[in-house]
């Protein structure tokens, strides 16, 4: 931040995390290699927490994690539970100096993964121990025979995200039985054995209880620090997996609300192309109806016609066609015979 300028810059910066986890940075501009860290953690569990600061396995985990560039501070800066002085005058090369931000943004995961390998190295075979890491929601860690039963209450508030959660722990725990290499996963909607004699209040949850099977495999040297962060961040998984399924379900109903009103649209248009043609069929078979009435009515007129023209003809009686025939034969006039020429009279 401060080297960003043009010269060098102090720094004096407090933020939080997830609300209850503080830092602080600060740095001069006549010293800007080296920064001083803070932070304010709660610990994990009241019961094996120190009165004041971190334990001493912690600051241990914390010097052999950085102890390339940066040690601790004893005492602390006040209100805060460890604080470490950041000097990066040894890296040289841009790439370590990335490199060991990133390692400093690690800070919290070490602290908490220290305390939860100790806590689960040194637990007793009686009892669970409450452990607090997000202050809604705790959870439980208990020591039986050959393994460590670690228990997660789950709560939520909304029945979609139950409904999702539910059918993905289901699956988890399917997938924990096929693997033999993984802690064995298992659901109940109802309290484990382990939990007996816990408050009604952390028992009280509508989307029942997560338990995983840690063995002492999962816990020695560089894994226990591993499963430690796992356990930690697991129902912050949890949160992050109902969010995206829920993401994808919506965009899958947004898809397919897409396609519907695509082939609405489109038979609409059919539709009224359809229309279009029945509606010049009806135009076409009027006209044809027409013109068959049309000549149904011409042969009319033609029997119409016809019928009058026989009424104008002549009226035959046969009285007068026997007074026709008998008059000629009366006064028939006799034809004189020879040639056709007139001879001239004299």
């Amino acid at each position: 931040m401060f080297r960003s300028a043009e010269r060098p810059l102090p720094v004096d910066h407090t933020f939080f995390e997830f609300g209850s986890i503080k830092y602080h940075v600060q740095a001069s501009a006549e010293d800007p290699e080296n920064v001083q860290l803070s932070i304010s953690t709660p610990s994990l569990s009241h019961e094996a927490a120190p009165s004041t600061g971190l334990p001493e396995f912690t600051l241990e985990e914390t010097r052999k994690a950085y102890g390339a560039f940066a040690e601790v501070v004893e005492p602390a800066r006040d209100g805060y539970a460890l604080t470490l002085r950041l000097n990066f005058s040894s890296l040289a090369r841009p790439k370590d100096r990335g490199r060991a931000v990133r390692q400093v943004s690690l800070l919290q995961s070490v602290v908490l993964s220290s305390q939860l390998k100790h806590i689960l190295g040194g637990l007793g075979p009686s009892g669970a121990t409450k452990l607090v890491y997000n202050h809604r929601h705790p959870f439980f860690v208990s020591r039986t025979a050959g393994k460590i039963n670690a228990i997660f209450p789950m709560r939520f508030r909304d029945d979609t995200d139950l409904a999702v959660a539910t059918s993905f722990f289901q699956e988890l725990q399917e997938a924990g039985s096929s693997q033999s290499r993984a802690p064995r996963c298992s659901w109940s909607p109802i309290p484990p054995p382990e939990l007996r004699g816990e408050s009604v209040h952390h028992l009280t949850t509508n989307g029942g209880f997560v338990s995983f099977d840690i063995l002492e495999r999962h816990v020695k040297r560089k894994r226990a620090a591993k499963t430690a962060w796992i356990l930690l961040n697991f129902q912050s998984y949890v949160k992050y997996h109902i969010k995206c399924t829920r993401s994808y379900i919506q965009s899958r109903m947004r898809k397919r609300q897409e396609s519907l009103t695509e082939v609405i649209q489109n038979a609409r248009l059919r539709g009224s192309d359809s229309t279009k043609k029945l509606q010049v069929r009806k135009k076409s078979k009027r006209r044809l109806i027409s013109l068959g009435k049309a000549k149904k009515l011409q042969k009319g007129f033609r029997a119409v016609i016809d019928k009058m023209k026989r009424l104008r003809l002549r009226i035959r009686v046969r009285f007068l066609d026997w007074l026709r025939r008998h008059y000629r034969q009366c006064f028939t006039m006799p034809r004189v015979k020879g040639s056709n020429r007139y001879d001239k009279l004299e």
